[in-house]
């Protein structure tokens, strides 16, 4: 297969190019519909406080690291110490994410059908496509 003629055909660079922008395009228009908040607390101040969402304390194992590591940068448990403070930080502000769709039903049937279809056309130029036959051409 080459190139510049998917599926064997001269059309099948067409196909494929159609197929690519429909199917880009609405899973931009997809992507583009989601809002992303953060609410609440996340997995570890959840267990300190009660649940109300005190955050003061995911920030002590990076605290006592940075210090270690300024005191003394060789000791080894200051670099782990800080790693893990560094790693809790970073699941607690992916798990109070929340992910929300403002999109109308119409809208995502519309993208929906239309990535499907550029899949489609994307997947037909890449196989063997007939040629033309000469009833058609008079026509």
């Amino acid at each position: 297969m080459q190139l510049d003629n998917p599926g064997g055909t001269k059309g099948g660079l067409g196909t494929f190019a159609l197929g690519g922008v429909l199917s880009l395009a609405s899973a931009w228009f997809f992507v583009d519909s989601v809002r992303v908040t953060t609410y609440g607390s996340g997995w570890v101040s959840r267990g300190f406080g009660g649940g109300t969402g005190s955050a003061g304390i995911v920030f002590l194992p990076i605290f006592i690291g940075c210090i270690a590591l300024f005191y003394d940068a060789s000791k080894s448990w200051g670099w782990v110490l800080f790693g893990i403070g560094a790693a809790v930080i970073a699941v607690e502000i992916l798990s109070k994410l929340n992910f929300w769709f403002n999109l109308k039903l119409s809208h995502f049937m519309i993208m929906l059908i239309t990535f499907a279809a550029g899949i489609g056309l994307m997947l037909r130029a890449l196989r063997e496509m007939p040629a033309p036959s000469k009833d058609a051409l008079d026509r």
